[in-house]
């Protein structure tokens, strides 16, 4: 996402497909995007980097905002009436130059249209070949159940890190019960778990973080408390706050499998490094222990946008 859109100015192609290409040489096979990142570059993006390799890669993206199919804009809501998933479907096929959508999330739940509606549209679509696998994203467990009654849900997009544990609570257990996996976004709290933002970053205009309240200058200022938490454990570890933060996410569970963004290569390694920490149990039980007595401070989304997850 973070290659074309909402962590400030797009990025250079050319660069970003090298990238892209880069950390698959390097093992990585699954890709995430969607519709609304742009709305549509980063499908295309990613379309053109990973077209030579496409039978060695994983591919998810997403449908469900109310975006025009031809000019890009955006409505207010969400919209996934049927026939207007099979016109994603197909817009989605030709700018990720491919025949089939491997994993295919429903972006955010539409409150006007029934779950079993979308679970029986995109049943369709996968009878039909241009879908393999169905997803939610911010969906309630709840949700996810009707959904999964209809057509099997094979994952559940949502944001999950040490920055924002609220999945813990009902989702990840409705989940294990039911067989499903969890690709949490925003791994590393937006950033912010890397220890590289504090009170003093500013924000570009285009940045989303620059209007979501857990990231205005008082609540970074309070929250470094989390940060310190993650140095100290990422110091004792020979490794970096990024690593610890990833390392934590996939010591939760082995159907966890968490999507860290970016736009530059160190970071790319950097990332990749986190497969070989291991956080003992001593390690995660202390990390527990102490981020307990954290209280963070300001919502992780601004209010509109909050309105539409755990629906």
């Amino acid at each position: 996402m973070s290659m074309t859109s909402a962590y400030g100015p797009a990025a250079d192609r050319q660069a970003m497909i090298s990238l892209i290409r880069s950390a698959h040489e390097r093992g990585v096979n699954f890709f995430d995007t969607a519709e609304a990142y742009g709305p549509f570059s980063n499908e295309e993006l990613l379309g053109e980097a990973l077209q030579p390799i496409r039978d060695h890669v994983v591919v998810a993206t997403k449908f469900g905002f109310d975006i025009d199919l031809i000019s890009g804009a955006r409505g207010a809501g969400t919209n996934s009436r049927p026939e207007h998933i099979r016109a994603v479907a197909e817009a989605t096929l030709k700018r990720l130059r491919t025949d089939r959508i491997d994993l295919f999330y429903q972006h955010r739940v539409d409150p006007a249209v029934p779950i079993e509606d979308v679970a029986g549209t995109v049943k369709d679509l996968i009878a039909e070949g241009k879908v393999k696998h169905f997803g939610l994203s911010e969906a309630s467990i709840d949700t996810v159940r009707r959904a999964h009654a209809v057509q099997p849900v094979t994952a559940v997009q949502s944001e999950y890190s040490l920055f924002w544990r609220g999945p813990e609570q009902d989702l990840l257990p409705g989940l294990e019960a039911l067989g499903i996996g969890f690709v949490p976004f925003s791994p590393m709290g937006a950033g912010f778990l890397t220890g590289k933002i504090d009170e003093h970053t500013q924000f570009d205009a285009s940045d989303f973080r620059s209007v979501v309240p857990r990231f205005s200058q008082d609540a970074r200022k309070a929250n470094m408390a989390l940060v310190d938490v993650v140095k100290a454990v990422a110091q004792r570890k020979n490794a970096t706050p990024a690593q610890v933060a990833l390392a934590w996410l996939l010591a939760q569970k082995p159907w966890i499998v968490p999507i860290p963004g970016t736009t530059k290569q160190h970071r790319l390694d950097e990332n990749l490094g986190a497969v070989e920490l291991e956080l003992t149990a001593e390690d995660l039980h202390m990390i527990h222990e102490q981020t307990d007595r954290i209280a963070l401070l300001g919502d992780r989304l601004p209010e509109a946008a909050l309105k539409m997850t755990g629906l």
